[in-house]
């Protein structure tokens, strides 16, 4: 059971994301509240980009796998970045750290530079959507 991407070709070739992520019937949707670079004492990892992106998006995998599902399950991501030249310098590595954890699946992803996070040093926040396989009976 995984969603299916959608794409329609009047909107050009999607590259990195998906443009929707249709959730099959039956499918459990688990919302994940933003997650910031937090190890288990609420302290920010490192004040790398790189490493609060990888340590964000993790935090967002860590709470899809507790309620059963696994990365390929997520359908949508919203990444919050306080610098958006920050994150554009980063890209390779973001990438590389992204695909550490989602492999190829690409979900429908927004990215939006904000003025700033309400946790000090946090640089990046993720919050996620997914479409879990239905509860066993």
């Amino acid at each position: 059971m995984s969603a299916t991407r959608i794409d329609p070709a009047e909107l050009g070739a999607a590259s990195g994301y998906a443009n929707g992520m249709l959730a099959p019937a039956g499918a459990r949707l688990l919302f994940v509240a933003g997650q910031v670079a937090w190890d288990a004492e609420h302290r920010i990892v490192s004040d790398g980009f790189v490493e609060q992106f990888e340590r964000a998006l993790a935090n967002v995998l860590t709470v899809v796998r507790a309620a059963g599902g696994a990365p390929t399950d997520v359908v949508r991501l919203t990444l919050y970045v306080a610098d958006r030249v920050r994150y554009q310098e980063s890209l390779k590595e973001v990438g590389d750290a992204y695909r550490r954890l989602m492999g190829k699946h690409f979900p429908a992803m927004t990215l939006v530079e904000v003025a700033a996070l309400l946790d000090e040093g946090a640089l990046v926040e993720i919050e996620g959507t997914a479409a879990l396989p239905p509860a066993a009976s």
